[in-house]
């Protein structure tokens, strides 16, 4: 679960980094939100279902 909201906060970022309607601060703001839940699941580890 973790993993696709990180795929989808990368792949929203990097669209918004091509495109010629960046939002701004937001654009970085998913970044940092994406590397903060990459960084979380490391930390955690993962966890055997």
């Amino acid at each position: 679960m973790l993993t696709t909201i990180v795929v989808i906060l990368l792949i929203l970022w990097l669209l918004g980094m091509v495109s010629s309607n960046t939002i701004g601060g937001l654009i970085y703001i998913l970044l940092v939100v994406a590397i903060i839940l990459i960084l979380v699941r490391i930390i955690t580890g993962r966890r055997e279902v």
